[in-house]
């Protein structure tokens, strides 16, 4: 770490000075990882795919080889696994799915990842027939009573689909109740499902639109017509309705116009309390799934560094493994979703940091390395890990969760997934004094980040929790270029195939980066300390509840 540290450091990142120089993450190192985790015979690192396998026991291997001990389920003669089991369902569509709009008497034929993208169906069937279904526009399909808003103003939606928008309605203005421009949970479009199904409706489907989704339309297709998971539910239509998809913005517009409404002007009134729900008057919607469901066992791979006074006081450090796997062709044909820097790079980082880790002196409390399964369904393996934790929530100290790396050289800033209001953030800050380097907060607030990566899982059940994020305002090149390579990937490669390895990477940004990140793990491991939810922090409370535990 020594060669990252500049004069000036802070009493934090002093503790970098004490660790052995063995202990410094190799920009080498993660490359050579990311290049097998990242290649075509790990097949996109799909659960429940040869490629989990080649991957699980691949993460097990360099755990075991860098000095970790298993950390995973308990076994019956009271020994750890490597691994810890994650239950889930998996859901495929079977081809052809069969989608149509009725339009005035008209019938038009839709076509999977054209015009629609349907999610298949995770209600617990083998089919799914919607015959003419009505279709109604609902804003933004929020209830939120805190705020004293509701879309739904009483309107029955059972037998109904609902075309809903993407994001809150405060995003285009960046003014009201739900953050300006930074979205919160009633944004995101698992909270709009989720909704879908408290409602009773036959489905909702999301108008995409670039801006206020983040990403385009390939990202959608790629993510919705992929192979679906969810953890194991004793009544899944409580959580979803028949139906869950996506539909592009330009046949959106014209089913508007063709039942003599105006898109835009909807859109703004649905910005507004005043909004009421509309129907589509002559749209009908009908499609025909047959749905291919079954339970799997996917793998959160652990490995532990056992504390040295407090060991059942965890710090953990976690990185999904799981990409997209094999799906539809781009314009190449190529059908792996290699996910080379959404998770590769992240997977490579969380291995040569626990390298790093174990090189240096024992710490006092325990150090988690945590590699979990279906991030790209949901979330599900930290989701898992925080409903059935390998070891208490309570005494968890942190979660730092790291979600893609620093491929294009250091950046003299870093930033958060969402701006945490939360002392774990302020200590990150404190300790990259001393590598020069500050904090920016989230650039696209709008794009719901804090609820996309997998330290949620844990903040929503109380634990501090943050996702670590690299610079845009490189060394070389500065913040025009750091933006510009942030807009091309997540046009060109974000959920593409095009996400492969380049020999053309810098990752001495990300090798600096997991070296801070040590430091700030190191830190909280050698000390009482337990990061806190700020006051007015909606995970506060959550935490509080368990606040003797840690006395």
């Amino acid at each position: 770490m020594k060669q990252f540290l500049l004069a000036g450091a802070s009493a934090w990142a002093v503790l970098a000075l004490s660790l052995p120089a063995q202990a410094g993450v190799s920009p080498a190192k993660i490359a050579e990882h990311v290049k097998i985790l990242a290649s075509d015979d790990f097949e996109g690192r799909g659960p429940a795919t040869a490629g989990e396998v080649k991957t699980v026991k691949y993460l097990t291997e360099q755990f075991k080889a860098v000095g970790l001990k298993p950390g995973g389920d308990l076994q019956k003669d009271g020994s750890r696994a490597w691994t810890q089991d994650v239950p889930l369902a998996q859901f495929d569509n079977k081809d052809p799915i069969k989608v149509s709009v009725t339009v005035g008497g008209q019938v038009q034929t839709w076509t999977q990842g054209d015009q629609i993208a349907i999610r298949a169906p995770q209600t617990g069937v083998d089919h799914v027939t919607v015959k003419d279904a009505p279709v109604v526009f609902i804003g933004y399909g929020v209830k939120a009573p805190e705020r004293n808003w509701d879309d739904f103003k009483g309107y029955d939606l059972k037998g109904k689909i609902a075309l809903v928008l993407v994001n809150d309605p405060d995003f285009e203005t960046g003014e009201g109740d739900f953050g300006g421009k930074a979205m919160t949970y009633y944004g995101r479009w698992t909270y709009k499902y989720e909704e879908a199904a408290r409602q009773g409706a036959v489905g909702f489907i999301v108008i995409h639109e670039t801006g206020p989704a983040s990403y385009g339309w390939n990202t959608v297709k790629n993510s919705n017509t992929n192979t679906v998971f969810d953890i194991i539910r004793a009544d899944p239509t409580k959580a979803h309705a028949p139906i869950e998809a996506w539909i592009q913005r330009d046949p959106t517009v014209a089913l508007f116009k063709a039942s003599g409404l105006d898109f835009e002007a909807l859109k703004k009134l649905a910005q507004t309390r005043d909004f009421k729900p509309v129907d589509l008057k002559g749209v009908t919607f009908s499609t025909d799934i047959d749905v291919v469901a079954k339970k799997i066992v996917s793998k959160n791979v652990a490995g532990i560094l056992a504390g040295t006074k407090h060991p059942q006081e965890k710090v953990i450090y976690t990185a999904h493994w799981d990409h997209l796997g094999v799906g539809l062709p781009d314009a190449k044909g190529d059908r792996i979703y290699n996910g080379a820097l959404d998770n590769a790079s992240g997977t490579s980082v969380l291995i040569e940091m626990a390298r790093a880790a174990a090189a240096q002196p024992r710490t006092e409390r325990s150090m988690l390395f945590l590699s979990v399964t279906a991030e790209e369904k949901g979330l599900l393996g930290s989701e898992y890990y925080a409903a059935n934790p390998l070891y208490p929530l309570a005494t968890t100290v942190a979660d730092i969760n790291m979600d893609g790396a620093a491929t294009n050289g250091p950046s003299r800033d870093f930033g958060t997934s969402g701006d945490a209001p939360l002392t774990l953030q302020d200590d990150l800050i404190e300790v990259a004094k001393g590598y020069h380097m500050t904090y920016s907060p989230d650039p696209r607030p709008g794009a719901g980040s804090f609820f996309r990566s997998d330290h949620f899982s844990f903040a929503k059940r109380g634990v501090p929790a943050i996702s670590f994020g690299g610079g845009q305002d490189l060394v070389t090149g500065g913040k025009a270029r750091g933006e510009a390579l942030q807009k091309a990937y997540t046009t060109d490669k974000y959920h593409q195939p095009a996400d492969e390895y380049s020999p053309d990477w810098d990752l001495s940004g990300a090798a600096q980066n997991a070296d801070m990140l040590l430091v700030l793990g190191t830190k909280l491991a050698n000390s009482r300390e337990w990061p806190e939810w700020k006051a007015g922090s909606e995970f506060k409370a959550e935490r509080d509840k368990t606040a003797a535990a840690r006395k």
